[in-house]
């Protein structure tokens, strides 16, 4: 039961809290949208696998597994491969630059002086340019914040991988702004 009443309490995580305040919500979508799916020279799968990781590392299961599966549904890989975010990408093809990205992205979630030279010269050392650094640290950002709207009021959580199915579906393919919100200029 969420900390505050909300007006469908059947709607787990974020999205019972944006039917609280759409007027709030608009925003918080346009920015997931934008961070997730709109340009970036990372892949919508990297960018959900980063928002994932981070949502793990704040212990944030709504987020966690909501993202998990967009990023299961991006990269064509089972449900059950959820797990392996968890676990330190074991499974999951990870190249080594996604791997220092997602470095970065665990010091960020610490805190952002938790960032050092170093993680930034080991990112570029396997790659990745100002863009990719930049929306990692604005994903990682972004995410905390999230995860404490989230647990923080206390929203319920799915529990099992196939709960999340269909919402990773939506998320990786119809993306976070409703259909009456894109057509708003």
């Amino acid at each position: 039961m969420a900390h505050i009443t909300l007006p469908d309490e059947s709607l787990p995580g974020i999205v019972g809290l944006f039917n609280f305040r759409p007027e709030t919500a608009s925003s918080l979508r346009w920015l997931a949208d934008t961070l997730l799916r709109g340009e970036s020279p990372l892949t919508s799968g990297e960018r959900e696998l980063i928002a994932a990781y981070v949502s793990h590392l704040n212990d944030c299961t709504f987020c966690h597994m909501s993202h998990a599966s967009a990023a299961m549904a991006h990269l064509s890989c089972d449900l059950d491969q959820i797990a392996d975010i968890r676990n330190g990408f074991q499974e999951i093809p990870v190249t080594p630059k996604l791997r220092a990205l997602l470095n970065i992205a665990a010091k960020v979630q610490k805190s952002g002086k938790e960032v050092s030279e170093e993680d930034v010269a080991a990112a570029r050392a396997e790659g990745a340019i100002d863009r990719e650094i930049h929306d990692t640290v604005l994903i990682a950002a972004s995410f905390c914040m999230f995860n404490r709207y989230v647990d923080g009021l206390g929203t319920w959580a799915p529990q099992e991988n196939e709960d999340y199915r269909a919402m990773g579906q939506r998320m990786a393919f119809k993306g976070y702004i409703p259909p009456v919100e894109q057509t708003v200029e």
